[in-house]
């Protein structure tokens, strides 16, 4: 993850923090990076970019690197996966997009390199307060955990788009913002 990280700041992201969680039953772990482009240091951009490990795929991956060391079925390496998710959210806006127009036009920025999925959050304060619309977006990829653990992971296309879409988003929210 640390090479992840340096390779996003390399991408024009400005990299906050950095936490790592194990899950005590199933050992299962996760690297969130709290980041964001330098050009949202203000706000109200937050982004997350967020690496899951699951320990039976690292057992399976250990088990074919003794079986057949680093010359690996490409039908067992597409089993060895680890998702890499990118999160966005932007907080309550006043003038919230049309769902499906956003999806659609977030289709246009990110192409097939990073899939987006979007979702809208409605709160209500109380009974008489109209909703307040948050957006949250996540973008996945699959990285293959030979390329992992060799450190040959090409990350530029991904990081590029996801930077590109983060600026989309920052032009975008000053839209859905105004009061």
């Amino acid at each position: 993850m640390i090479d992840m990280k340096v390779h996003a700041a390399d991408h024009g992201f400005h990299i906050h923090a950095e936490k790592h969680f194990i899950e005590s039953y199933s050992l299962g772990q996760v690297w969130e990076v709290d980041l964001h482009p330098a050009e949202a240091c203000e706000g109200p951009l937050e982004m997350l970019m967020i690496l899951e490990v699951e320990p039976r795929t690292i057992l399976a991956f250990e088990d074919l690197l003794a079986e057949h060391g680093m010359e690996i079925d490409q039908q067992e390496d597409i089993m060895l996966e680890l998702p890499l998710y990118f999160k966005w959210s932007l907080p309550p806006l006043p003038n919230p997009p049309d769902l499906l127009v956003l999806a659609t036009e977030l289709a246009g920025v990110s192409g097939t390199t990073l899939p987006v999925e979007v979702s809208a959050t409605d709160t209500f304060m109380s009974v008489t307060d109209p909703s307040q619309r948050s957006l949250s977006l996540v973008g996945r990829v699959d990285c293959r955990l030979l390329d992992l653990y060799i450190r040959e992971i090409n990350m530029c296309e991904v990081l590029e788009c996801a930077h590109v879409l983060s600026i989309w988003l920052l032009e975008q929210s000053s839209n859905w913002l105004e009061e």
